[in-house]
């Protein structure tokens, strides 16, 4: 049985294009979910001013359920193609998957 995980990246909204082009082009890749989200955090020095109003700045949200193997391959993939220190990432484990 294989060890799944959801691997979970947020990043800002101008890596959107860059992000999803980089793991649609590449046929190793799943697919994933992408979530629009809110976030605070200690640093707003990016922030616009209405989020700075808001307390919350715009981020992305992209979900992958992988094998936990494939974790390093996406996450070289995306060092080559983004070079962006904007992206952060964690994983959490799949207990169970399948479709009705």
């Amino acid at each position: 049985m294989n060890n799944w995980i959801r691997m979970n990246l947020l990043f800002p909204p101008q890596l959107e294009t860059l992000i999803t082009e980089t793991l649609s082009a590449d046929p190793r890749m799943p697919g994933y979910t992408l979530l629009r989200a809110e976030g605070h955090a200690n640093s707003f020095a990016r922030a616009s001013d209405a989020e700075r109003v808001r307390g919350r700045v715009e981020k992305r949200l992209l979900w992958l359920v992988i094998p936990a193997e494939a974790k390093d391959d996406v996450l070289h993939l995306l060092r080559e193609h983004t070079g962006s220190h904007e992206l952060r990432w964690w994983t959490e484990a799949v207990l169970d998957r399948g479709s009705l």
